[in-house]
């Protein structure tokens, strides 16, 4: 019998490394790209995902169990991929201007890699041009929309991991959507 995140949380928490190990295996995937998503950068989602499981495994006593394991995790790779951008604000603008006067930083501003070749060129370009607009909405807004579609969370749970209202989680997604819509008409 397959035994739950959170039951496996609770093992963390007594420091039960094989209990770790399992949780790392579950979400190291998610959880690497929750953080490219909000990042857009490979090596500094690395470096977020890894520590994130460092807080995990520290910190697994003060998991609850009010929300699933996932949202409470989610919530810490979010929280660590904030304070990278906070911390690393400056710096990401200068060596991304000077990616993109040498020719570079196309690649590290593709979707997150899929399972699935995409087949055909129109679809790969608007994937680019859908992905392009998501980078540019506001970060409450693109975070809501990675946690919805790319990790299937519900409302509820975005609410949890965002520290907000339902109400203000479907706000935020219309807002996005339309915006999404309305770059993705113009093409």
């Amino acid at each position: 019998m397959e035994l739950s995140d959170e039951a496996l949380c609770r093992r963390v928490a007594e420091r039960d490394e094989a209990a770790f190990d399992l949780l790392v295996e579950r979400y190291r995937e998610r959880a690497w790209r929750l953080a490219w998503s909000v990042l857009r950068h490979a090596e500094d989602a690395r470096d977020v995902t890894q520590e994130a499981f460092v807080r995990l495994y520290e910190a697994a006593g003060s998991f609850g169990g009010r929300a699933r394991f996932s949202t409470w995790f989610y919530r810490v790779v979010l929280n660590l991929c904030l304070d990278h951008r906070r911390r690393n604000r400056w710096w990401r603008l200068w060596a991304r201007d000077e990616d993109e006067a040498q020719g570079g930083g196309l690649l590290e501003r593709q979707p997150a890699p899929s399972h699935d070749p995409v087949d055909q060129l129109g679809r790969e370009q608007t994937m680019s041009a859908l992905w392009a607009a998501v980078d540019r909405l506001a970060p409450r807004q693109r975070a809501t929309v990675l946690l919805s579609v790319q990790e299937e969370l519900s409302t509820a749970e975005i609410a949890t991991v965002l520290k907000c209202s339902e109400a203000t989680v479907r706000v935020h997604l219309h807002r996005a959507l339309k915006t999404l819509r309305q770059t993705v008409e113009r093409r």
